[in-house]
């Protein structure tokens, strides 16, 4: 083989993919102890935070009003999307990683550093958030004397950071990682009894919602709502009065309201991905990542839906405020019940805190085992079989904000992080949906299974050769019409479809958000424009339905692909440009951080870089999912037994 030129070869390093194939189940030095309520119970305790307890009120009074349980319904959908190619990737890869491991395996090592650097960045700065929540309200249930005694005696005047350093937020983020370096066994216990109680609160708010609650805070008129704001603005007359809480009615904003808060309502679905971290930690991962995943989500609908439509109904949607199941209860004379209410909302923030921290370290740990971030952080304790370096290093970082940064103007990168890993993710499924054949699962032998094996091999093989005379040179022809069985030709299609619908969705994104006033003037380039980018972005997912899927089948797969996926891609990538240019700003100077780490060290030290380097001199290119010739492929029934791969028996190991 002719060697490659630096440049060449510099880029096959960027692009190389992790080899999965020659691992089982049974490589792990993680303990295999998690059940599937366990699962359940973490993806559900992750998403089901505190969002509940005050999300709900805010959209509600300024976005959607008593149509907040459709902005739910709407926003479920769309995380349903991202959720199902999550729970695909479960079935298929079952390993430690989540989003890195999956763009790793299908995408390229660059972007799989990307998506895990920036996954590290979003757990780091959900559990500082989430920490610091936790500290203000439990202060708020003390009378805010523990703010009050740091504000006098530890007040820090720098800008960027926080008022004052949260000692309280630092002892909460250090237990708990302290909790999970002692087994993750003792951590999932905890989290199923916060849970629990986190549930029975909820089911106690809708229950009294749907007992005290009125109808006709569904049905306020307009009119009353123009009186009413006269009144709050201090109007003699209520000529040429305008409301500020809406039209009234259902949908007092209008469907574009309801669209507004969907928006706003996805991101309480955001934090279901944890399960996607413990692949090599649950028994039987194939079955259980997919239920997990797919479950909580819609737990997590039910509980929004119930909570949501019962706080609309208890009180007028324009009188809620910011701590809205407080308010509702005294205003339907239960005022007792806030101290439920309270409980019910520190168990959340303590399963969401939970669901944050639980899996950075396990990120990092594939990372860093991949020798793309430093190996220190890929040990593993041999008591506790959890990865003690990442664990411990991760909760310091963490502690270390939650003590003195102002996370609010931090928040919105912790968005870019998780959009950024649902678009990979669906990415993902598209491409490897359509690759002409995936090595790393085989069945068990049988002889009547090698001897049908054999037969459809050898039809394989004919059709393959046929497909590799007829599609030497590409042809609009084969793209329209392309063969029956996927190859190497309509594999190569569908990545470059696949890139150019994201380059169309980003586009379309920064189109309708940045040009929507040129949109609803009817401005005739905008209309065009939009017309344009609408009509290929159909075309495309419509070229890419065209192409032969393989059919390999796994324990659960992502039902109407490509459209699906495509609609996640697009609702992730809308979604992503509709935050600020400072937070882009920021995430570029993380992400500078991240290359530089990355170009020093990781592709160095990358662990299939130097499979590869084994291999070939030539720092070629790995296939994560390896591709086999159908007419080089070798019948060995007696090696059978011996390359069950992920459909091996699992071995536990023993905390």
């Amino acid at each position: 083989m002719l060697p490659c030129g630096p440049a060449l070869s510099f880029v096959r390093c960027l692009v190389r993919k992790k080899n999965v194939s020659g691992e089982s189940l049974e490589d792990s030095k993680l303990c295999r102890c998690l059940s599937t309520m366990d699962l359940l119970a973490l993806g559900v305790g992750s998403t089901l935070g505190a969002g509940v307890y005050v999300l709900t009120g805010e959209v509600a009074k300024s976005e959607s009003g008593p149509s907040i349980v459709v902005s739910f319904l709407i926003a479920a959908l769309a995380s349903v999307m991202a959720g199902l190619c999550y729970a695909e990737f479960g079935a298929r890869v079952p390993k430690t990683g989540s989003a890195y491991l999956y763009t790793y395996v299908t995408v390229g090592e660059l972007w799989a550093f990307i998506t895990g650097w920036n996954l590290i960045l979003a757990y780091v700065i959900g559990t500082s958030s989430v920490a610091r929540a936790w500290s203000s309200t439990f202060d708020e249930l003390l009378g805010k004397q523990i703010s009050h005694i740091f504000r006098t005696y530890f007040k820090i005047n720098y800008s960027g950071l926080a008022e004052y350093p949260d000692f309280f937020a630092v002892f909460l983020v250090l237990l708990l990682a302290g909790l999970l370096s002692f087994g993750v066994k003792e951590s999932a216990w905890v989290n199923k009894i916060f849970t629990a109680i986190n549930i029975l609160v909820l089911l106690f708010v809708m229950i009294s919602g749907f007992v005290k609650g009125d109808a006709d805070n569904w049905k306020i008129s307009e009119e009353y709502l123009i009186n009413l704001t006269a009144v709050t603005k201090n109007c003699s007359s209520y000529e040429n009065v305008t409301s500020i809480y809406g039209s009234g009615g259902f949908m007092p904003y209008g469907f574009s309201g309801t669209l507004a808060g969907a928006a706003t309502c996805f991101y309480a679905f955001v934090g279901f991905d944890c399960i996607a971290t413990t692949g090599e930690e649950v028994k039987n991962p194939q079955k259980a990542i997919p239920f997990g995943i797919v479950v909580s989500l819609l737990v997590c609908f039910l509980a929004y839906f119930g909570v949501s439509a019962a706080l609309t109904l208890m009180m007028p949607y324009y009188l809620l405020d910011e701590n809205p199941l407080p308010a509702a209860f005294e205003y339907v004379g239960w005022g007792p019940a806030k101290y439920v209410v309270a409980a019910g909302s520190l168990c959340a923030l303590s399963t969401s805190l939970l669901g944050s921290i639980f899996p950075l370290p396990r990120v990092i740990y594939a990372m860093a085992k991949d020798g793309l971030l430093f190996k220190c952080l890929a040990q593993i304790n041999s008591k506790t079989k959890t990865p003690l370096v990442a664990t411990l290093s991760s909760g310091a970082v963490a502690a270390i904000m939650a003590f003195l940064f102002d996370l609010k103007a931090l928040v919105d990168m912790m968005s870019i992080g998780t959009l950024l890993a649902y678009s990979l993710v669906a990415t993902c499924v598209l491409i490897l949906r359509y690759q002409p054949s995936l090595s790393y699962e085989q069945p068990k032998y049988s002889p009547e299974k090698a001897a049908l094996a054999a037969s459809e091999r050898e039809s394989a093989v004919s059709e393959s050769q046929i497909n590799m005379i007829q599609e030497k040179h590409f042809s609009l022809q084969a793209l329209i019409n392309p063969s029956s069985l996927p190859t190497e030709q309509t594999a190569t299609t569908v990545c470059f479809l696949v890139g150019l619908l994201a380059c169309l969705v980003c586009g379309l994104s920064v189109l309708t958000t940045y040009m929507n006033h040129s949109i609803a003037n009817l401005e005739l380039w905008s209309i065009g424009l939009l017309a344009g980018f609408m009509t290929s972005f159909i075309v495309t997912i419509l070229l890419i339905q065209r192409q032969p899927q393989n059919q390999h089948k796994v324990a659960f797969m992502v039902p109407l692909v490509p459209f699906l996926p495509s609609l996640s891609i697009l609702v992730n990538i809308y979604l992503m440009v509709q935050l600020s240019g400072d937070t882009w700003i920021r995430f570029s100077l993380w992400m500078a951080l991240g290359f530089l780490i990355y170009f020093a060290y990781g592709i160095r030290h990358s662990l299939e870089g130097h499979r590869s380097n084994g291999d070939d001199e030539s720092c070629s290119e790995n296939s994560g999912l390896q591709e086999k010739n159908p007419v080089e492929e070798v019948d060995e029934p007696e090696n059978a037994n011996e390359s069950d791969q992920f459909l091996a028996h699992e071995r536990t190991s023993e905390c």
